[in-house]
């Protein structure tokens, strides 16, 4: 599973970066560096674009996994480079940018657009798998989420637009709901397609989401 993720417009880093005429560049050595949004080489092109728009590059580094907290280690090496610039631009998801910033007391600017959690069908090539919306139902879309792989969102499908098995909205795709039916039927679960599965209640994933291990679940990993 990989964070999906894009480079934000040229223009809208510059305006990220207004008032900032010293920037430190970090990347992120995993998801970023698979999807050429946040590797080396497009760290080094960054910090090229920068300095042809007048910008001082105090520092650059691409951090083995910038999510990670493992990340407080890394920066510890470039100190004196974070020390000296005026904001850190980072190259890295969402989550990357948030985790430098428990750590950094400047501007944390991201270069980034997250996009989705991917999984990787083939080489280079990835969908959105899940939802994460808190309430699981896999075990009777054989192992699909419709929620993510319907255009729609639907719990319940197929929809009236589907045509001999294809999407209404993507015509080149497959309908979710068709990719759910043969699979149930080539596993004998067929019956499940008739179950209703009334709406999704938000509250069970209510903003933030925050999960604490309970003490004898922390005891199983130490």
């Amino acid at each position: 599973m990989k964070t999906i993720t894009r480079q934000k417009p040229y223009e809208e880093i510059m305006r990220l970066l207004e008032q900032k005429s010293r920037v430190f560049i970090a990347g992120c050595g995993t998801c970023a560096t698979i999807l050429q949004t946040g590797g080396l080489e497009q760290v080094m092109t960054m910090k090229d674009k920068l300095q042809e728009s007048g910008f001082l590059v105090t520092g650059l580094t691409v951090i083995p996994t910038a999510c990670d907290e493992m990340t407080a280690v890394s920066l510890e090496e470039y100190k004196d480079a974070i020390q000296g610039a005026g904001a850190i631009l980072v190259m890295a998801c969402g989550f990357g940018v948030q985790r430098l910033g428990l750590y950094l007391d400047k501007a944390v600017l991201p270069a980034l657009d997250t996009l989705f959690m991917g999984l990787e069908e083939q080489p280079g090539y990835y969908i959105e798998a899940c939802a994460q919306c808190g309430r699981c139902i896999l075990g009777y879309t054989a192992g699909i989420c419709p929620i993510a792989a319907c255009h729609k969102g639907l719990l319940n499908g197929p929809c009236g637009g589907t045509n001999k098995g294809k999407c209404e909205v993507d015509q080149e795709k497959d309908c979710a709901f068709t990719v759910i039916y043969n699979r149930l039927k080539n596993q004998g679960r067929l019956d499940l397609m008739k179950l209703y599965h009334p709406p999704r209640n938000s509250q069970v994933s209510s903003k933030p989401r925050i999960k604490i291990l309970e003490a004898e679940e922390v005891e199983q990993w130490v």
